[in-house]
């Protein structure tokens, strides 16, 4: 299914959209799903997620480092929370795979810093808001976000990090399962300063998504990373 021919020919009636430079948040119940559809093939998505039940709970990129000892998630990796349970599970990308959780969020902060004079939207502004909207309030809300679609390269050194543009195509998608019943916040990235949607035309652009109740039950939930010393 092409997914940018579907999004420019239906707009809202097949699916939500995430407008440019804002955010939206979704409920999900335990094995249903989320897919984020790259329409433009351009936009990088900032996302955070929490245990519906609990708030103080929520997806922890670097717990997720530490679970599947590698820099970035990819195809059938978990992302786990803060305590270290399983929150999400990567069960379909159709992209280069290409996303990054070394990057903070941007915030308001962010764009002074990069000689902006006045508000500007930002990704940690519309994680607020998106789920406000749903009734909730963040008890302690992060700048660590999983950018999904980001492309942060890790440099030859091993140390420095190289910030390019997206490389997604128009339509590429990626789907995550809720291993709990969880609330995600997606926020359709206002960066328009540093080049990070692409080298052409830095311009945000919307995204598509989609909740989905297939299980994808042939993707099982990653255990964590044990080392063997033996």
């Amino acid at each position: 299914m092409n997914y940018a021919t579907h999004f420019l020919r239906l707009k809202e009636e097949l699916m939500n959209i995430v407008k440019a430079s804002y955010g939206k948040a979704v409920e999900l119940t335990g094995g249903a799903s989320l897919r984020i559809i790259n329409t433009y093939g351009t936009q990088v998505v900032d996302l955070w997620a929490w245990n519906k039940i609990d708030l103080n709970e929520y997806l922890s990129v670097e717990a997720t480092r530490v679970w599947s000892q590698k820099l970035n998630p990819q195809l059938g990796d978990t992302l786990v929370t803060n305590m270290r349970n399983p929150i999400l599970t990567i069960v379909e990308d159709t992209s280069p795979g290409i996303h990054d959780s070394f990057m903070a969020c941007c915030d308001q902060k962010r764009y002074e810093r990069l000689g902006v004079k006045g508000y500007h939207r930002n990704c940690f502004d519309n994680m607020l808001d998106s789920v406000n909207d749903l009734g909730f309030v963040i008890p302690n809300p992060t700048l660590a976000s999983l950018n999904v679609f980001m492309n942060i390269a890790v440099m030859e050194d091993g140390i420095s990090l190289a910030t390019r543009a997206v490389e997604t195509k128009p339509g590429d998608f990626i789907t995550f399962r809720a291993e709990m019943d969880c609330v995600i916040a997606l926020s359709s990235c206002p960066q328009d300063i540093v080049r990070i949607q692409s080298d052409i035309e830095n311009k945000p652009k919307d995204v598509a998504y989609e909740v989905l109740e297939q299980e994808f039950n042939d993707v099982g939930i990653k255990s964590t990373w044990v080392p063997n010393y033996s």
